[in-house]
């Protein structure tokens, strides 16, 4: 081996020997070692993880392929491998090492893993997308996850508080480099009572990031996880309370929900926490309106397939005066189509309703939206509209 053990990258080197990687194998607990040294480690009677200390649940070992590739990687291309600015693969895997054994080191002060958390927040987009592979192989994603809602003390410092804003921060950072699989540690029952307490205690910063957290659970890989968010009544309550804020929280707090909407099995759960009355109130918000309209009245036709959704809607003052003015916005055709649909249903269920949006004008409006440049589907359920408004005035 030509490669000086001071050259060798943190990342590279087996934790029991600090040796460079010959045969790296990964335990239950995420931490990889060479084979021979944790093999001896177990054979010796040990059913504990060397680095974490924690009880191997499962003592089964698996090949770390991508981290071998990695290395043989580094080792055919030698002096090319280092060749270049600060920007060179070696140089990354020494930085992104060094900060990784920040975070997770025991013997680290805050204010040190507050430095680091710093770095990666200042990370730019274009150098985390070119090293993913060495963020994912260093599992960078599952160590912020664990920092932040591992364990929670009952009272958090300033200072600890910081520390939550900053690490969420850098894990909101990490999601779009792909894999979303480490958000589901968050199922587990004391992560998620973290996540709850979080979310209720928490600085407006911690808030708004979670809601961000939330919007990503509507990936494929995370649909349980929704599902469970989504049926939590307290999550739901918290949710519905950032709605009927008039700051920023309520906008991320708009987008989380329209997430957890996604998923049919949680619009019931919804509907209970009165998802309803928290979007009509940011709906009839002038301020709001503008921004986050579209997405809020999107909520409000798929939260429709609900029965008492519907109940509770008609009952909301002026609500039908309040959607006949949407359906024709030339400048919004998203509210358009949502508007149109949802008098479609509860027009169809609710002759109270069928009267007051033929009272407001609404036979107008959708006359005029059908000779707009909408959509093809928002046409549609114009004359579906039309059609029913008719057949009952006759």
């Amino acid at each position: 081996m030509n490669q000086s053990q001071n050259t060798i990258p943190y990342l590279f080197r087996c934790p029991i020997s600090l040796d460079l990687f010959e045969d790296p194998v990964t335990l239950c607990t995420g931490q990889t070692y060479d084979r021979s040294n944790i093999e001896k480690w177990l054979a010796a009677g040990n059913l504990t993880c060397p680095v974490t200390m924690q009880k191997l649940h499962d003592p089964t070992i698996v090949p770390n392929h991508t981290l071998r590739h990695l290395i043989d990687q580094w080792l055919q291309l030698g002096p090319q491998f280092e060749s270049g600015n600060g920007n060179s693969a070696t140089a990354a895997i020494h930085h992104l090492s060094a900060l990784k054994h920040t975070l997770e080191s025991q013997d680290s002060s805050l204010e040190n893993k507050l430095q680091a958390l710093e770095k990666i927040k200042a990370l730019p987009d274009q150098y985390c997308s070119f090293n993913k592979s060495f963020f994912l192989q260093l599992d960078f994603l599952s160590l912020l996850l664990e920092l932040v809602f591992g364990r929670l003390e009952a009272q958090v410092s300033n200072h600890q508080m910081h520390f939550i804003e900053l690490a969420i921060c850098c894990i909101l950072k990490l999601l779009p480099l792909g894999n979303l699989e480490p958000l589901n540690m968050i199922k587990d029952e004391s992560k998620l009572a973290t996540f709850l307490l979080l979310f209720e205690k928490g600085t407006t910063l911690v808030k708004t990031s979670l809601c961000h957290l939330i919007e990503s659970t509507s990936s494929s890989q995370t649909e349980e996880l929704c599902s469970i968010l989504g049926n939590s009544h307290k999550l739901v309550h918290e949710i519905v309370l950032a709605v009927h804020q008039n700051n920023k929280v309520s906008e991320d707090a708009i987008r989380g929900m329209s997430a957890l909407c996604s998923l049919q099995s949680n619009r019931e759960s919804l509907v209970r926490g009165g998802a309803i009355d928290g979007i009509m109130t940011c709906i009839i918000s002038e301020r709001r309106q503008k921004n986050m309209a579209p997405v809020a009245m999107g909520i409000v036709e798929k939260l429709l397939e609900v029965e008492s959704a519907k109940e509770e809607l008609v009952n909301y003052p002026n609500v039908i005066k309040i959607l006949v003015n949407m359906v024709f916005k030339v400048s919004d055709q998203e509210c358009s189509d949502s508007a149109v649909g949802i008098l479609l249903i509860i027009c169809h269920d609710f002759e109270s309703a069928r009267e007051e949006a033929i009272e407001y004008g609404v036979l107008t409006r959708l006359l005029l939206l059908l000779q707009s440049q909408c959509g093809a589907t928002t046409k549609s359920k114009a004359r579906m509209l039309l059609k029913l408004l008719r057949s009952k005035m006759d």
